[in-house]
């Protein structure tokens, strides 16, 4: 085990972990929330430092990322553990620690290697993904550094429920970030998340005033959060506290671990949702995890398509110079063209 970041003793040899906005007060011999970061007399140790239970070469836009730099390959590693209890998660098996064997499994792999494979097999950018990088962030923090090092960019795939101060710690080193937004009322968020709503709204701004290039993703789920005024709400946090040019993706939901029972979103419901963020003034709205739907980058002032995506693949890109070849227009994001 490693020593953790950011964390503060307290009397008794208690520690307070200050890594995400739970603000963990753990005991001796007792582990935070996310069940990776346990008190041993008086110093808090990270459990999954190194040990990787998933890395995959994905694409870009599975993470989803579309605005940033298209088409290009993203090394995406995970440990596992997270810091909510998302009933509906769809990466359960990993994310949520049931016993302490699920710490055991994986690879242990150092930074050095991540980064050697993530520049050998041409990624452009290693992607932080699958479970909550926040609870892994010592490990992710250097491998980022090495990463910058070598000219590889860096993806937070998160649930935004992280502090200022770990923000502030890997803000220097991290490029994009899609955050989910996973409803937008507090009392969803305490009782099928295991959080808070306020805390990923705060860091939702503060990603985007440190000049991070962010996307939004929210999940819709049919009784959860698929009535259209909280759709609406989340559009117009988007637009008029992130700003217009933030692509905002609404994703499908499917039957999964504890939402057995709910079934998978009316294909009205996300038309519903992305008709409501173009009405909020939205430019670039998205519908994921749809089979066959051609998911495209239109110009906003013209309406030319400038990227056509399928299956998380490039069809067309004709973007240039960062602009819409017929009117001008500068298209937002990072490496497109």
């Amino acid at each position: 085990m490693k020593e953790a970041s950011l964390y503060q003793r307290l009397d008794g040899d208690k520690v307070q972990c200050n890594l995400c906005a739970h603000r963990c007060v753990i005991l001796p011999g007792k582990s935070g929330i996310c069940r990776v970061r346990e008190n041993i007399g008086g110093t808090l140790y990270t459990k999954v430092y190194g040990r990787v239970i998933a890395q995959h070469i994905d694409p870009v836009e599975k993470k989803p990322l579309y605005h940033f730099y298209p088409g290009s390959k993203a090394y995406s590693i995970a440990t596992p553990g997270c810091n909510f209890r998302c009933r509906f998660c769809q990466n359960w098996e990993i994310s949520q620690i049931s016993n302490e064997g699920i710490l055991e499994t994986g690879e242990k792999v150092t930074p050095e290697q991540i980064v050697s494979s993530a520049k050998y097999l041409g990624c452009k950018s290693i992607a932080y993904t699958y479970t909550e990088p926040t609870i892994f962030f010592e490990y992710s923090f250097d491998v980022a550094v090495m990463a910058h090092k070598e000219g590889i960019k860096n993806i937070y795939v998160s649930n935004g429920y992280m502090t200022d101060e770990m923000l502030e710690m890997i803000g220097p080193h991290l490029d994009a970030a899609n955050i989910d937004l996973k409803a937008f009322r507090d009392e969803t968020y305490r009782r099928i998340i295991g959080g808070r709503l306020q805390p990923v709204l705060d860091n939702l701004k503060k990603i985007k005033q440190m000049g991070i290039w962010l996307e939004v993703t929210s999940l819709i789920i049919p009784g959860i959060n698929d009535d259209q005024q909280e759709i609406r709400d989340m559009a117009n946090f988007v637009a008029e506290e992130l700003g217009k040019d933030v692509p905002w993706h609404i994703s499908r939901f499917f039957p999964g671990w504890k939402m057995q029972e709910v079934p998978a979103t009316p294909l009205k419901t996300l038309q519903m949702a992305k008709d409501v963020g173009f009405e909020a003034g939205l430019r670039y709205v998205y519908v994921g995890n749809v089979a066959l739907e051609h998911e495209t980058t239109r110009c906003s002032t013209c309406g030319q398509v400038l990227i056509d995506r399928m299956n998380f693949g490039i069809l067309k890109n004709e973007i240039y110079n960062g602009c819409c070849p017929n009117c001008g227009t500068e298209i937002s994001g990072v490496g497109l063209g």
